[in-house]
């Protein structure tokens, strides 16, 4: 499989958890990229910094790298590949999938050597 494009976006994310039976913060609508995933033992949300609900566990400082899609569901390895070469850099992350693409999110100190390790992995930046 030839390695895809990876953009960064411009936003700083924080990641939110929330009890699962918490009711959806109301100033979601708008944004222009959010993500919400609910489980029996938590509600957890991304959003760009400052527009975590008050009084919650939060984990300020990501930056999010979008792999270029839409990603066909056949296509395998996609994450395996990044985390992989993330891992071997010594990187963190924290994935989110969509039905069309996934986005990995790092760190901010780590986004230079995050792109360098994907960079020599053969991944590419528009």
């Amino acid at each position: 499989m030839s390695k895809l494009a990876l953009t960064i976006m411009a936003d700083r994310f924080e990641v939110c958890r929330l009890e699962p039976d918490a009711p959806l913060p109301d100033n979601l609508t708008g944004l222009p990229f959010w993500s919400l995933t609910c489980t029996a033992e938590e509600l957890s949300i991304v959003v760009p910094e400052g527009y975590a609900p008050a009084g919650c566990p939060t984990e300020s400082g990501w930056r999010a790298l979008k792999v270029e899609g839409p990603l066909d569901f056949s296509l395998t390895g996609i994450l395996a590949s990044i985390s992989g070469a993330l891992a071997n850099g010594g990187i963190g992350l924290f994935v989110i999938s969509t039905y069309d693409t996934d986005y990995i999110l790092v760190k901010e100190e780590e986004l230079r050597a995050s792109c360098e390790a994907l960079r020599g992995a053969g991944y590419h930046f528009t």
